[in-house]
């Protein structure tokens, strides 16, 4: 990608682990000004953690920059615990960081399963939020894991397909997300990491229009493919924890309809195809839609970026 379509962004003056449970403590931190416009960026995944460089899609001189690794995500631990790891867990912590950091009200940013927490978290604390940046819309209906994780998606990537199912029985591959469960819980530590690594790789070789080796390379780390591949398996065999299409319900949508909102999507995305975010344009047509033409599915994307960018920078002065 450009680089240069992103900030340069600025080390961190505050970070810390808060401890929300028994069992979790999660990694936070803040850059940029510390009187500046709060903004919370939710990571994709779940599962996957954030990057110093998504501190590069805000303005350090306007925006209080806070990033937080989810529950067994990034730098929280316990790494990969999927104990008292739910949606609902997830919101419950976005708010107490909220009220830890002392802020009345934030701006919230968050693509793929970032865009799905974003939307929980809202619809849940309406009055907390000041602005919606949401991409690559995920909102974990059977259709949108069927496609990905079933019957979709291995039509475009058939070699890619291939080496994600290599690991499953052809007798458990009527159910893959269900069948891969089983060996990223396994007790064997070999079959657990050679399972987590082939549900990283899939995401990763499928994630841009134009495949990232750097990118795909990422998932044979074995920490990260173990953290992404159990936490994401275990929300999306628990159906998110959600009603089926609840983010998208009419009573769930007017709790936000106030709530300046801009959806960016790529026109190629194949992990959360196009029509997730159409359905929720339809759901909640005062939300601002862009299908960026030349995309897939990554915020890397330089077309992503930058209207990314240009939409924070616009909700900067809110």
């Amino acid at each position: 990608m450009s680089e240069e379509i992103l900030y340069a962004f600025t080390e961190p003056f505050d970070s810390g682990k808060l401890k929300v449970s028994e069992i979790h403590e999660l990694y936070y931190e803040v850059s940029g000004n510390k009187d500046g416009a709060p903004v919370v960026f939710l990571h994709g995944g779940p599962g996957g953690g954030t990057s110093p460089k998504d501190r590069g899609f805000f303005d350090p001189k306007k925006y209080k920059i806070i990033l937080l690794d989810q529950r067994g995500s990034g730098k929280s631990t316990p790494n990969a615990c999927l104990e008292d790891n739910t949606t609902w867990d997830l919101v419950k912590d976005v708010e107490r960081l909220r009220e830890h950091l002392k802020i009345e009200k934030w701006h919230v940013f968050g693509g793929s399963w970032g865009s799905t927490l974003s939307l929980a978290y809202a619809q849940s604390h309406p009055d907390r939020v000041k602005s919606l940046v949401l991409r690559g819309i995920f909102t974990l209906r059977k259709s949108e894991l069927k496609f990905f994780y079933q019957d979709g998606a291995g039509h475009l990537f058939p070699e890619a397909w291939d080496d994600f199912i290599a690991p499953i029985p052809e007798t458990e591959r009527k159910d893959i997300i269900l069948a891969y469960h089983a060996q990223l819980n396994s007790v064997d530590d070999e079959t657990r990491i050679t399972a987590a690594k082939a549900w990283s790789k899939w995401e990763m070789a499928t994630s841009r229009l134009y495949q990232d080796p750097v990118q795909i390379a990422s998932a044979d780390e074995d920490q990260f493919a173990n953290a992404f591949a159990r936490i994401e398996n275990h929300y999306f065999v628990n159906a998110g924890f959600m009603r089926e299409g609840q983010l998208l319900e009419v009573q769930e949508i007017d709790k936000i309809r106030h709530i300046p909102t801009v959806i960016i999507q790529g026109r190629y995305d194949v992990v959360c195809p196009a029509t997730t975010a159409w359905a929720l344009k339809k759901a909640f047509p005062e939300a601002t839609l862009h299908i960026v033409a030349d995309a897939g599915h990554s915020s890397r994307e330089p077309g992503i970026s930058k209207l990314l960018v240009q939409t924070t920078d616009k909700f900067a002065d809110l």
